[in-house]
């Protein structure tokens, strides 16, 4: 088979998928939080991919003062430096919700010509900021290496780091939409918005919130970007076709189809473009994505939705 052994086949399929992996665990990070804001709210956020560059330069600029003023300290910053690109992102998503998006609902197209513009201011601030060309973060030397499990089979151990933050983070949207009395007043909003507010709920206060948090969870998948590519002012715009992939295909608003989206499509991504051209593999996905979204437009999984 293309003069590979069976041997040879298991090695790729098991190092490729790996790889698809990691591209999957940024996926996903990327659209659970759009697949919050899109779900909550209707807001197409084409901006959504700035939010990610804003965490992925917060890794940056921690690694740089690191190195510099605190050496000592350089085992221990990347951590840190996840929660405050989370709460970087937030406060940047909390302050865009303020000043443009609460403008802007029911007015679908608005919207998405507003924040495709953002992105575009946010991506020049990038550019006068840090400079046009891409930066790379000094990460942690446990971040650094792979793990073999066999000879012929070689993991990174930073991919490894990267799909563990996924699954905390993932774990965390879950709590935080079924067990905390703030997802319960989400999804009370998502289902019947004029009912919630009769009965007490801030809906706007809601609306903000879930933005911020949305833009985080973006920041968080910046953050951990950095450990397996280098960080440019148009980084974020690179995903967010894929990313709005993931949530249209898994279905708008549902946790568990933009999980199950994210991993067919980082993994038909990954071993296809092994096999294929980096073109072709992309299109053969995107092409079968087309054709079950012709028989099921509603995606992979629905979230139930009183009008």
């Amino acid at each position: 088979m293309g003069g590979y052994s069976i041997s040879d086949l298991w090695s790729i399929l098991v190092m490729q998928g790996f790889s698809g992996l990691s591209l999957f665990s940024v996926l996903l990070l990327m659209a659970l939080g759009l697949a919050i804001i899109f779900g909550q709210m209707g807001v197409i956020n084409m901006a959504h991919g700035e939010f990610m560059t804003i965490g992925a330069y917060t890794i940056y600029m921690f690694s740089k003062v690191t190195e510099q003023y605190f050496p000592s300290l350089m085992p221990y910053y990347f951590v840190v430096a996840i929660f405050a690109a989370f709460g970087f992102a937030f406060a940047a998503g909390y302050l865009v919700e303020y000043l443009l998006i609460r403008h802007l609902y029911k007015r679908p197209l608005d919207t998405l010509l507003a924040t495709w513009g953002l992105s575009l201011i946010m991506q020049q601030i990038f550019r006068t900021v840090f400079g046009a060309r891409e930066v790379s973060a000094t990460l942690p030397d446990w971040l650094m290496g792979s793990w073999k499990p066999t000879p012929d089979i070689d993991i990174p151990l930073n991919g490894l780091f990267v799909m563990a933050i996924s699954i905390v983070v993932t774990a965390a949207v879950v709590l935080f939409l079924y067990r905390s009395s703030w997802g319960l007043k989400v999804r009370a909003t998502t289902q019947n918005r004029v009912m919630a507010g009769s009965v007490g709920i801030n809906t706007r206060k809601v609306d903000r919130v879930t933005f911020a948090v949305g833009c985080g969870i973006a920041g968080i998948a910046g953050a951990t970007f950095t450990t397996i590519a280098s960080t440019g002012p148009t980084s974020g715009s690179l995903y967010i076709v894929d990313t709005f992939l993931v949530v249209v295909f898994g279905g708008a608003g549902s946790v568990i189809g933009t999980v199950s989206s994210a991993f067919s499509i980082a993994q038909a991504q990954s071993i296809l473009t092994f096999f294929l051209t980096n073109a072709m593999g992309k299109v053969v996905t995107l092409l079968t994505i087309i054709i079950i979204l012709m028989m099921r437009p509603e995606g992979l999984f629905t979230s139930k939705v009183r009008k």
